[in-house]
């Protein structure tokens, strides 16, 4: 050691440094942002395993918010959920307006601050990774990256901001004065509903639906599918493999043991819109006031 010390000693600092900073690759120029182009991804089986809500009621239970016998109804519909990769849209429709229900009478700040520490119990370990990365894509080519799902939007922004994405749209329970009042705000947001809050949220954000892209597991969610320009197919169900592969959409599975078509973003999908900072709840905002 006292050698190479000694022999470091006569060599010239400066004229090294020089030369390492001379041999360094300039760095690649990033995307010019286009306001026009964003992407939005489905949550449940798309961008986590399994059902968030059933994680979100899971970490309900743990804390008495929640009965052992509404956790094994959830559970019931999870294991289904697993076996099939497809939800039931009464089942799910029923366990998420229940879940909202169990809510009522607590404060809006409080389930925000359960729904982050229940985030990094139990549902970060569940994110595909290979989502994600399609998200981070997106992001790095300058274009937003939404979250379209109908599991409540409190948890949704959740998952949104520990993944560093723009935003989330989800389902609006009812608030008084800054309490739950177990109710929801219209109706779930599943099916033709995520399709219509894309073109409300494009219309306030000033996007080309024609340009943007959008990314879900369910044939359930084929409205929203269609209503971009460059609609993707994750983890599917039968019914919307048999759909991508028709009309030759990309697909992505991550699932063990099954073979990932493409996992690659398409040269349409490439430098885009603005790497975002709107937060979801700009729109959403109105269910916190009294």
């Amino acid at each position: 050691m006292r050698r190479f010390w000694q022999r470091g000693k006569n060599q010239d600092p400066v004229s090294a440094g020089k030369v390492a900073a001379e041999a360094a690759t300039e760095p690649e120029p990033l995307p010019e942002p286009d306001p026009a182009a964003a992407a939005f991804f489905d949550v449940d089986n798309t961008m986590m395993q399994g059902a968030s809500i059933y994680y979100f009621a899971r970490g309900l239970a743990r804390r008495k918010l929640f009965t052992t016998r509404d956790l094994l109804m959830f559970a019931w519909g999870q294991a289904a959920f697993r076996l099939r990769g497809t939800e039931n849209h009464e089942h799910i429709g029923s366990a998420k307006e229940a879940a909202l229900s169990f809510v009522a009478g607590q404060r809006v700040a409080s389930i925000v601050r359960l729904t982050e520490e229940i985030y990094d119990e139990v549902m970060a370990d569940r994110i595909w990774h290979g989502t994600r990365t399609l998200a981070l894509q997106h992001l790095d080519a300058g274009q937003q990256v939404w979250l379209v799902t109908a599991t409540p939007v409190e948890v949704a922004r959740t998952i949104a901001h520990r993944l560093g994405l723009t935003g989330a749209l989800g389902t609006v329970a009812e608030t008084r004065d800054g309490v739950y009042t177990g109710r929801l705000v219209g109706n779930l947001l599943h099916g033709p509903a995520k399709a219509e809050a894309v073109r409300a949220l494009a219309q306030r954000e000033g996007l080309d639906l024609s340009r943007c892209s959008a990314y879900s597991d369910s044939i359930n969610d084929l409205p929203m599918l269609t209503v971009v320009g460059h609609p993707h197919a994750v983890n599917p169900d039968g019914a919307l493999r048999e759909h991508a592969r028709a009309n030759e959409w990309p697909v992505h599975d991550f699932r063990t043991g099954r073979k990932v078509t493409m996992v690659a973003l398409p040269a349409a999908a490439g430098a885009g819109a603005i790497a975002g900072g709107v937060a979801a709840g700009m729109a959403l905002r109105k269910h916190y006031r009294s």
